[in-house]
């Protein structure tokens, strides 16, 4: 097991809970998604994994070691083998695609001019397996939403990670756009091996990259399972009765 999550909560106001007793099991090789509605606790919960957000109860279990007790040092090696990959891209947009891709490897560096020839070389491969190759040195303020992401995505494989965390990645891009962003998650998982936990609005995305489903309503679990055992009623359960899925291929 990868990952395991204990009785995980987090309260932000010590009045309500963004996440309540949250348990749950993530096996190497897994492609999780997490469904639920804008404040139902996803984002919470893949920033309690890496200790972006500091969970005020629970146990968090990354590759054996207990991610809530980590120093400094150890958290840094933690977060070194979890790529992040956010909705809004989180690149530094003034500098080059390059560059923007080569700060996956800080975990493994004390500064940036420590970057050598075989980092580039690593970014260029990360680059290719991105098709963004012919952008490497222009400025990520450039590119299409789209290619940004794709940058992120380039970005997090540079780390060589056991596991990475997306967080609504496709939620500010054209269904077009997302299904492709996705075929990319979809291709570290599959032929790198590479472990995937996915924020979604989707079901339809879900059902064709998902392995697992989680759904998160009110912090809470509402449910977990495969996606294609997400029916109209379960559907409605987790968004609301007069939720409408939407479809994207």
């Amino acid at each position: 097991m990868l990952l395991a999550i204990n009785n995980l909560s987090k309260t932000y106001d010590g009045k309500s809970w963004a996440l309540n007793n949250v348990n749950l099991s993530v096996n190497e090789g897994d492609f999780l998604i997490l469904l639920g509605l804008s404040g139902s606790g996803k984002s919470t919960l893949l920033r309690c994994i890496n200790r972006l957000i500091e969970p005020t109860s629970g146990e968090i279990s990354f590759d054996n070691t207990n991610v809530l007790n980590a120093n400094v040092t150890s958290l840094r090696q933690i977060r070194s083998q979890i790529g992040m990959i956010f909705q809004q891209f989180n690149l530094v947009k003034n500098l080059t695609v390059l560059t923007n891709v080569l700060t996956g490897r800080l975990g493994y560096h004390a500064a940036i001019s420590e970057f050598n020839h075989q980092d580039k070389e690593m970014a260029f491969h990360c680059l290719e397996r991105v098709g963004l190759t012919a952008f490497a040195y222009q400025k990520v303020k450039r590119l299409s939403g789209g290619q940004q992401q794709r940058v992120a995505i380039a970005r997090a494989l540079m780390q060589e990670p056991k596991l990475i965390l997306a967080d609504e990645p496709v939620a500010s891009l054209d269904p077009a756009t997302a299904d492709s962003i996705m075929q990319y998650l979809g291709e570290l998982n599959s032929k790198d091996g590479i472990t995937v936990i996915c924020s979604l609005h989707f079901l339809s995305l879900a059902r064709k990259y998902g392995s697992h489903v989680m759904a998160l309503k009110d912090g809470e679990i509402a449910y977990q399972g495969k996606p294609i055992d997400i029916d109209e009623k379960r559907f409605k359960e987790i968004y609301g009765q007069d939720a409408e899925e939407v479809e994207i291929r």
